[in-house]
């Protein structure tokens, strides 16, 4: 059982969250905080769309290092941070409908590495949820004192 080091994670997540000025320009979304997991939507915009009407690909690889990276920061003690070291990702399918919904979950927490996997869905329509993608994703723990 993956246990946090913060009882006041869900708190100073949603601290975080509100500095986390690029993810705000997206308008992607939390929708819930767990311990070691992290899920939220985006409505998915032109802004958001590469020259085929897909979902960019690096609108889907910063959602998922998004909620990867926010997994694992329930997980470290109080002022500490988490950041990327290592994102890869595999894309399925092309991402059309309306909007994307990114889970990240914590698989393998360690003293300084949290290794995190993503799964990134797209909804259309009244159809089930696609995954399109999937990001396996490592994440250095970052003390007060290395900031």
């Amino acid at each position: 059982m993956i246990k946090t080091h913060n009882p006041d994670f869900v708190q100073d997540i949603r601290e975080k969250l509100e500095r986390q000025e690029f993810m705000k320009l997206l308008g992607f979304h939390i929708t819930k905080i767990g311990i070691g997991s992290i899920e939220g939507e985006l409505a998915l915009q032109d802004i958001h769309r590469q020259h085929l009407g897909f979902s960019h690909g690096g609108v889907i690889a910063t959602l998922a290092d998004i909620v990867a990276g926010f997994a694992a920061g329930t997980l470290v003690p109080k002022g500490h941070h988490v950041v990327t070291a290592e994102l890869k990702v595999s894309y399925f399918h092309p991402g059309v409908g309306e909007k994307l919904i990114a889970k990240g979950v914590v698989i393998k927490p360690g003293r300084k590495l949290y290794f995190c996997e993503a799964e990134i869905y797209v909804v259309k329509e009244n159809n089930a949820p696609l995954l399109i993608a999937k990001a396996s994703t490592t994440m250095a723990a970052i003390t007060p004192n290395n900031i």
